[in-house]
């Protein structure tokens, strides 16, 4: 096994998390509060537009998945053009980012950027960054979704079964 991490950011995390754990090669999620200006910030002061995005720490195997593959992913999950929003939710804390760990990791995501960038005319205004700060979110954000299996979600419940439906073809 190779364990990695990468940190998405891609709106509100409860759903970018739920979306990721249903993936084989993903070893471990937690969402947290990235690449803002503070120290150890609260939910309160990241709503309060504290400058951190809601993020998710990926942990993953990558000789089960590689890091494109989880880009892949990603980028069925939001707009990437859209600027501090993704589905309902508005505010700087909702904007996305890809927050590398590892310098060797950048050509790949630039990549894969590089690939999604050509299907819109206008610049993707997702971030492409190293991870600069990650303070995990408090304990009732964490799998979120798995315990109030009726919360909200910017991504399509479709996309929360993908894995089985890869599997299945």
């Amino acid at each position: 096994m190779k364990r990695e991490r990468i940190y998405l950011a891609g709106g509100c995390f409860w759903g970018t998390q739920k979306f990721f754990d249903q993936f084989p090669g993903v070893l471990e999620t937690e969402v947290g509060y990235a690449n803002g200006p503070t120290e150890a910030p609260s939910y309160q002061d990241v709503c309060a537009s504290s400058g951190h995005a809601e993020t998710v720490r990926i942990d993953y195997d990558a000789e089960a998945v590689s890091l494109t593959r989880l880009l892949d992913w990603y980028f069925l999950t939001v707009d990437p053009t859209a600027y501090h929003r993704q589905g309902g939710d508005k505010g700087i804390q909702y904007r996305t980012g890809i927050y590398y760990t590892d310098p060797a990791q950048l050509p790949e995501i630039e990549a894969r950027y590089a690939q999604e960038q050509a299907k819109y005319r206008q610049p993707l205004l997702v971030e492409l960054k190293p991870i600069e700060n990650f303070y995990p979110a408090e304990e009732y954000h964490q799998k979120y979704l798995e315990k109030n299996p009726g919360g909200y979600c910017h991504v399509p419940q479709r996309l929360m079964h993908l894995a089985e439906e890869e599997q299945e073809n």
